[in-house]
């Protein structure tokens, strides 16, 4: 077994395979909206702690997937 193989040796590099950046930008902002949703409804009903971590937390999530989204529509073109 050899541990090093000569770089005229080597295989080449597959391509790399074809993904939809956008739809799963798009599905993680679906479900950060869902758990915004969520989290509104569970404050009006007074179930959910005043921690503003939570809504920090979402609104970080859609921001960055709102920002993924924009990036990855722009490399497609």
């Amino acid at each position: 077994m050899r541990l090093v193989v000569p770089h005229d040796q080597r295989r080449p590099h597959p391509e790399p395979a074809p993904t939809n950046d956008a739809l799963a930008f798009g599905v993680g902002l679906i479900g950060w909206a869902i758990a915004l949703a969520i989290v509104l409804g569970m404050l009006a009903l007074g179930t959910l702690p005043d921690d503003p971590r939570v809504l920090s937390t979402i609104a970080v999530g859609l921001a960055l997937g709102g920002l993924g989204l924009l990036v990855s529509r722009r490399r497609a073109r």
